[in-house]
């Protein structure tokens, strides 16, 4: 009994240690996860900032737009603004145009460049290697570089003003980094999965379509987010291949709320957020896809 009481004493110290020192690690830890919380908290206000603005500016009266102190919840406010910038304009001329062209373009990109990206991650030839690194060096190609030479082919072939010079490339594979995208997708891919299809006798397309491509969702998912956000939003393009009012986009057409001597920024916010709603509903709606593809992409090359 008494050694049983001389143990338990001498135990008494070591666990009053051992409890000080997880007590004193969970403080370390709280404090340093505050510390992110907080970092992060004081990134997201300043990121979502801006946006805050737009909202604020969208419902102001014109001409109150830059008042000190600022006016973030506008009294009243002016929702009628939405209105007035759709309908000044023709916008929904310009829309079915935006949806026409960003729709042909996601299914350009996809069918193109998951075609060549199995190509390079599936099936061996010479040269492959050396050829997908001449891809991947197309993206330090700016594209202002290239735009005369665009214009210059494009205008003889016919295809100013029209939405061919923005819609055809893309069933070329043109985006090196949609290529690079499926083909890492496609190498996490077992390759007995190829050689079982065979032996079914299943073709090599076989094996792409009904094999790979169902088992590359999160990639395609990706891309259509890139590539919807990149062409609704596109503005180079169309600037230099439409002349015509009809022809327009939703990103061109923004730019006729600003003049030589003024700007309509209420109705230029309203109609930014209105156009702007789309990409995050999208974003939001495909955001495990595109967490889990940026993921994958980095886990075999």
């Amino acid at each position: 009994m008494a050694q049983h009481s001389l143990e338990q004493s001498n135990l008494q110290p070591l666990l009053s240690s051992l409890s000080s020192l997880w007590q004193s690690r969970r403080r370390q830890d709280l404090v340093l996860k505050t510390a992110v919380y907080l970092i992060l908290l004081i990134g997201a206000f300043g990121v979502m900032l801006p946006f805050f603005w737009m909202i604020s500016t969208s419902l102001k009266r014109p001409g109150t737009e830059f008042t000190f102190p600022i006016e973030w919840i506008p009294v009243p406010p002016r929702f009628g603004n939405y209105q007035n910038a759709w309908t000044i304009l023709p916008f929904n001329q310009w829309l079915f145009n935006t949806i026409r062209i960003t729709g042909l373009s996601i299914l350009g990109h996809i069918v193109s460049c998951a075609i060549v990206g199995f190509g390079f991650a599936r099936i061996r030839f010479p040269g492959r290697d050396a050829i997908f690194l001449l891809v991947l060096a197309t993206m330090m190609l700016p594209y202002p570089s290239i735009i005369v030479p665009l214009f210059i082919l494009f205008k003889e072939l016919g295809w100013i003003n029209t939405i061919l010079p923005l819609v055809v490339p893309t069933f070329f594979a043109t985006s090196a980094f949609y290529i690079f995208l499926l083909r890492q997708f496609f190498m996490t891919l077992p390759l007995e999965l190829d050689d079982a299809a065979r032996v079914d006798g299943c073709s090599t397309f076989g094996i792409f379509y009904r094999i790979c491509v169902p088992l590359i969702k999160p990639a395609l998912g990706i891309i259509l987010v890139f590539s919807f956000m990149h062409h609704w939003n596109d503005f180079l393009g169309p600037l230099i291949f439409l002349g015509d009012l009809d022809q327009y986009t939703l990103a061109l057409g923004l730019r006729f709320f600003q003049g030589q001597h003024r700007v309509e920024w209420t109705l230029l916010m309203a109609a930014s957020l209105i156009i702007l709603s789309p990409c995050i509903i999208l974003f939001f709606i495909a955001q495990k896809n595109y967490i889990q593809g940026i993921v994958i992409t980095g886990v075999k090359g």
